[in-house]
C-alpha cells in the first residue's frame, strides 16, 4: 500500500501541533469510530475496511518529500517536526471484525494511543471504514433481496480508482460473488465475471456473426448479450441458432443478459423461448441500473432472472452516498487514571458515550437479541440473569436467563506491534455470512426494519449521566 500519512484534514495536523507546543502530546488518550443513523438510512451495517486500516497504520510514516511541504506551509514548529520524523504508531487498536453486523453508536474501532498520533488516524480511518462499511451494506441489502447470485459491476461508476477497487472488495463481504473489477480480482483473490458489451455486437455486420465469432471463441462460457437491436425479435432468435450450433459441438450455453428495457417482460418471453427450444438449463442473468427495491419489484413481477449484475448503484451506494460515521474523544489519562470525556450537545444523536468501551452480543437460542456497549473490563456472567433497558426509555426493559454473550471488540494492534492476523478475504465472507445468519429477517428487511436492541450498561449508562448530571 502506498504511503498515505497526508491523507488527513489539515486540523488534524493544526491540533497535533497545538499537542507538541502545550507538551500535551504523549498524554493517552481513547478515541471510539462508530456511526450515527440521523435519517434512519443505515439502520444496520455491515463493517467493512479493517484489512486497509490495519495497512494503514502498519505503514504509516512522513516522508522527507511530506515534511518538506508541510514546513512550506509555515504553520507548524519544530516540536511538531521532530515528532513527525520518525513517526511510528505505539498505540493500541481494538475493533470489530469485518463482515460483522454493527447498529448505530456501537464502537466499530477504538484507539487508545499518544493523543498525537491517534488524532491523525481520525481522516484516514473515517475515509476507509466509512465507505467500504457503506459498499458492503449496499452489498448485502442487494444480495438479500437478490436470492440469486449478484456480480459486482461498478467500476465505471465508481467515484475513482480507489472506491472502485476497495468498493469491489467491500461487495464481496457483502455477498457478492464476483465482480467485473479486474484489478480487484487480482488484488485481493476475487472471482471476476465478463463477456461482451453492446460495442462488440454492433462491430460485426450481424448480431448472429457477433455471437457466432464469440461463441467459436468461448464455447465453454458462452453467454450471450440479446438485447443490441431488438430482444425477443433477433436478439434471443440469434443466441437460440447459435446455442444449438454449440450444443451439436458438444458445449453447454451458459445462457443471455439482458441489460435494457423492461426485465420482467422480456426475462419471461425469453425464459419461454428458450425453454421451448430445449435449454431450459440456459440462465438468464440481467444488468442494467438495478438496486434493492428493483430487485423486490421485478420479483413480484414474477421475473425469470437467475443472476443479476449491478453496477452504479451498489458501487456509489445511492441514493445513500456516506455512512455518517465519526471518530469522537472518550477518554484522557491523566496521572494513569482515565477521565471519561463526552461530547454533549442539544442535538441527542449527537452525545457521545464516555470512557473505554466494548460491545457484547447476547444471543438466546443462537439468535442475535441485544447488543450491550458497555466499559471495557466489564465482565458478564450467563450463568446470572441479565437485565438491559432502553438507554433513554428506561423503562423498556428484558431480562435474559438463558443466554449467551460475546464480547465483539477484538485487539488488532497492542504497543504498535500487530496481534492480530488479518483473515482471508474467503474467510472474512464466510464469517460475514454466519454473523448475518443470527439475526431474525425483521431486523434487516427492507422496509421499517425492526429496531434492534442496543443498550448500554449499568455501569457506563451511570457513568454517562453523572456526567450529564454534573
Amino acid at each position: 500500500m502506498q504511503n498515505i500519512a497526508l491523507l488527513t484534514d489539515l486540523y488534524q495536523l493544526t491540533m497535533m501541533n497545538g499537542y507538541a507546543e502545550t507538551g500535551t502530546a504523549d498524554k493517552i488518550a481513547v478515541f471510539d469510530l462508530f456511526y450515527r443513523d440521523p435519517f434512519g438510512d443505515t439502520p444496520f451495517a455491515v463493517t467493512a475496511g479493517l484489512h486497509q486500516a490495519i495497512e494503514y497504520i502498519r505503514d504509516l510514516r512522513f516522508t522527507d518529500c511530506d515534511i518538506e511541504y508541510l514546513k512550506s506551509l509555515n504553520l507548524f514548529g519544530d516540536k511538531f517536526f521532530k515528532r513527525i520524523k520518525d513517526f511510528k504508531f505505539t498505540g493500541d487498536i481494538y475493533a470489530v471484525r469485518e463482515g460483522e453486523m454493527v447498529f448505530p453508536y456501537e464502537p466499530i474501532l477504538t484507539v487508545r494511543a499518544p493523543i498525537f498520533q491517534a488524532q491523525l488516524l481520525e481522516t484516514a480511518l473515517l475515509n476507509i471504514i466509512n465507505h467500504q462499511t457503506l459498499i458492503a451494506t449496499k452489498a448485502f441489502r442487494i444480495t438479500k433481496e437478490a436470492g440469486k447470485p449478484v456480480a459486482e459491476f461498478g467500476l465505471r461508476r465508481a467515484q475513482g480508482a480507489d472506491a472502485g477497487v476497495y468498493g469491489a472488495r467491500a461487495s464481496i463481504i457483502g455477498g457478492c460473488v464476483s465482480t467485473s473489477n479486474v484489478f480487484a480480482g487480482k488484488k485481493f483473490g476475487v472471482r471476476v465475471t465478463g463477456t461482451v458489451a453492446h460495442s462488440w455486437i454492433m462491430s460485426f455486420e450481424t448480431e448472429l456473426e457477433a455471437f457466432r465469432s464469440y461463441a467459436n471463441i468461448n464455447p465453454s462460457n458462452c453467454l450471450l448479450l440479446v438485447d443490441t437491436y431488438d430482444t425477443l425479435k433477433s436478439g434471443v432468435p440469434n443466441a437460440i441458432t447459435v446455442f444449438n450450433e454449440i450444443k451439436a459441438k458438444g458445449h453447454t450455453p451458459i445462457g443471455i443478459r439482458l441489460d435494457s428495457g423492461d426485465l420482467a417482460y422480456l426475462s419471461k418471453r425469453a425464459r419461454v423461448m428458450l425453454d421451448e427450444a430445449g435449454f431450459k438449463d440456459a440462465k438468464i442473468f440481467v444488468s442494467g441500473d438495478i438496486d434493492e427495491h428493483i430487485i423486490v419489484s421485478l420479483k413480484n413481477q414474477g421475473a425469470k432472472i437467475d443472476a443479476y449484475g449491478i453496477g452504479t448503484k451498489l458501487i456509489t451506494s445511492a441514493p445513500n452516498p456516506a455512512l455518517g460515521g465519526v471518530f469522537k474523544l472518550a477518554g484522557i489519562y491523566e496521572n494513569g487514571e482515565l477521565v471519561p470525556k463526552m461530547k454533549i450537545s442539544d442535538t441527542p444523536g449527537k452525545t457521545t458515550n464516555p470512557g473505554f468501551k466494548t460491545l457484547f452480543r447476547i444471543y438466546e437460542n443462537g439468535r442475535a437479541e441485544a447488543d450491550l456497549i458497555a466499559l471495557r473490563g466489564e465482565k458478564f456472567d450467563c450463568e446470572k440473569p441479565l437485565t438491559i433497558f432502553h438507554p433513554v426509555e428506561t423503562w423498556k426493559k428484558k431480562t435474559f436467563t438463558n443466554y449467551k454473550i460475546e464480547e465483539l471488540s477484538v485487539k488488532i494492534f497492542e504497543n504498535g506491534n500487530l496481534v492480530y492476523t488479518p483473515p482471508l478475504l474467503h474467510e472474512t465472507v464466510s464469517y460475514s455470512a454466519v454473523s448475518r445468519g443470527k439475526f431474525e429477517g425483521e431486523y434487516t428487511r427492507l422496509l421499517n426494519p425492526h429496531i434492534y436492541k442496543v443498550d448500554l450498561s449499568q455501569n457506563l449508562f451511570d457513568l454517562k449521566h453523572k456526567i450529564l448530571n454534573g
